[in-house]
């Protein structure tokens, strides 16, 4: 089974799991896909939607019930919460409607905004505004980023097409970690690495 097989048979499913949790790379690949003919981006953008809105509805209810509880057992969420809190006091709709385009926050902000007491019917109404807009933007990015790949590799075939942008993607989240975390040592006054 060669790559385009692998998509076209889990490629949804890929899209779900990958947008419920956090999804930007996902749903980038799946817009990709879309442009290759491998998916429907009208299906991506339905799956993503769904996932993505299904994900932070159950951030926001483990907000809401366990909010707390949840910061205590897992203290690095906690810098992401107070952002958002912080966020959400200046500007309620927008980052409701935004959280999934907010770095560091696609977990975080759900849950700060479960705890921040904004109602269910509120949080569901805007949390899936936010869902379809955000997936349809992604994904259009994804599809746009595979036909100007396609047009500028058309002779390379699907396989290499696959391998270079998971060795792009790959090298590009490598190298954002490494810029944050330098970032974030700089902040607290640690050492960099190396540095003994």
């Amino acid at each position: 089974m060669n790559i385009p097989d692998l998509i076209q048979h889990y490629g949804y499913a890929a899209v779900a799991i990958g947008t419920f949790l956090e999804g930007e790379t996902v749903l980038l690949l799946g817009g990709a896909a879309a442009s290759r003919g491998h998916l429907g981006l009208p299906w991506v953008i339905v799956v993503a939607t769904v996932a993505s809105f299904a994900g932070d509805q159950l951030f926001f209810w483990m907000g809401r019930a366990y909010g707390p509880a949840l910061l205590q057992r897992f203290p690095k969420l906690g810098a992401g919460t107070a952002r958002a809190r912080v966020l959400l006091e200046r500007h309620n709709t927008p980052v409701i409607l935004s959280v999934r385009f907010l770095y560091g926050l696609r977990i975080a902000g759900p849950l700060a905004i479960g705890m921040s007491g904004v109602g269910r019917l509120r949080f569901f109404v805007l949390n899936l505004i936010g869902a379809l807009v955000w997936a349809c933007v992604i994904a259009a990015l994804g599809y746009g980023t595979g036909q100007a790949l396609a047009s500028v590799l058309g002779t390379i075939d699907a396989d290499e097409i696959w391998t270079l942008g998971v060795v792009l993607v790959a090298g590009a989240l490598i190298g954002l970690i490494a810029h944050f975390r330098a970032t974030r040592r700089r902040r607290l006054g640690e050492a960099p690495l190396g540095s003994d």
